[in-house]
């Protein structure tokens, strides 16, 4: 999966569950372009998860035993990056 184009990977963002969308399709927007490669490869397989399994770690607090998955999950949950997004 890895070096799928960007439109590809925000289809496989619409999980059907708002906050999930919300959230996934965030990382997508802010981080993407900014991330490694080695971040990109873990974001594309997080995306083959099943449903269930990403809510319990975005929505359900489960932590990943792999630390990669769990710096993913981490930065999903934090939300964009200091200094992104509008100002107050």
């Amino acid at each position: 999966m890895a070096g799928q184009e960007q439109g590809q990977l925000a289809w496989n963002c619409r999980r059907g569950m708002k906050e999930l969308d919300l959230m996934l399709r965030r990382y997508l927007d802010e981080r993407w372009s900014i991330a490694s490669a080695d971040e990109k490869a873990v974001f594309e397989a997080f995306l083959e998860l099943p449903d269930p399994v990403i809510a319990g770690y975005l929505l359900g607090g489960a932590e990943s035993n792999d630390p990669e998955v769990q710096g993913l999950v981490e930065a999903l949950r934090a939300g964009p990056p200091r200094g992104a997004g509008r100002a107050a």
